[in-house]
């Protein structure tokens, strides 16, 4: 089955209108016992699932990130807004970045910001970062269409039967080269 060329940019693009974030709003002021914040977090996330059965995050994902030390263990089995906003920011970074990057990345928030009780706390910096999302999803957008452009002048002198295949590999090539840049810029920040 083949898709026909604009039919997947319109698709990707509109997919971008879905995209969202958890509010802080939204998280609940009481603290949540395991099951509630998988629920949570499942139900919050679930437009970034890429196929319906996928987990977004699992109670051994989560006692293994506090094992790890990303965030602090619950108080009494139950997680507070902080545990949630950690949470969040692991479920983001975790495909991209290493453990021991998650750990310089998100240690220095752990220890200077949870539970704080000063001028900015971690509900501060989540809308701090997750405001920019808007523009960086327009970006996006706006990036994708030029990447998709370009890979459509791709391959002109191959043979009809193969020319879709191809510019689409040149689609993938030029986001996944993309990724693995920024994967490079964000592993040289890390170390700095």
């Amino acid at each position: 089955m083949t898709i026909n060329a604009e039919d997947l940019l319109r698709s990707v693009l509109e997919s971008f209108d879905r995209i969202d974030y958890i509010k802080p709003d939204e998280i609940p002021d009481i603290d949540l016992y395991m099951d509630q914040v998988t629920t949570f977090m499942d139900t919050h996330l679930s437009a970034s699932k890429r196929y319906p059965d996928d987990k977004i995050l699992t109670k051994t994902m989560i006692n293994n990130y506090t094992k790890a030390g990303l965030m602090p263990p619950p108080e009494k089995k139950k997680y507070s807004k902080e545990h949630m906003l950690m949470l969040i920011f692991i479920y983001y970074f975790k495909n991209i970045l290493s453990i021991s990057d998650l750990q310089q990345v998100l240690h220095p928030l752990q220890e200077k910001y949870f539970s704080s009780d000063g001028d900015i706390s971690l509900t501060d910096i989540y809308n701090e970062v997750f405001s920019l999302e808007k523009n960086a999803i327009a970006d996006l957008a706006a990036d994708f269409k030029e990447k998709f452009k370009q890979s459509q002048n791709t391959f002109q002198d191959a043979p009809a039967e193969d020319k879709e295949l191809l510019q689409n590999f040149s689609m993938i090539c030029m986001l996944s080269f993309d990724v693995f840049m920024k994967k490079m810029l964000i592993e040289k920040m890390i170390d700095m």
